[in-house]
């Protein structure tokens, strides 16, 4: 058994973070997934509480290595 995480840049603030690829925030542009980190998660979350938004879902373990098992890569 093992574990999976992947090391990518925010794509909000370009800082690298590591996250597990099936769970993490993440935009589409042009069909491809950009990850966002917990930290631009948590500022985004807040600003969305502030103008009374529900704030965007942040899965259980999504900042955390993976069970490869789990995995669809």
């Amino acid at each position: 058994m093992g574990y999976l995480f992947i090391l990518t840049p925010c794509y909000a603030c370009n800082r690298p973070f590591t996250c597990a690829p099936d769970l993490v925030p993440s935009i589409r542009i042009d069909g491809i997934k950009h990850a966002i980190c917990k930290n631009c998660m948590d500022l985004a979350n807040a600003k969305r509480k502030g103008m009374g938004l529900a704030p965007h879902p942040i899965l259980p373990g999504a900042y955390e290595p993976q069970d490869e098992n789990d995995s669809n890569l």
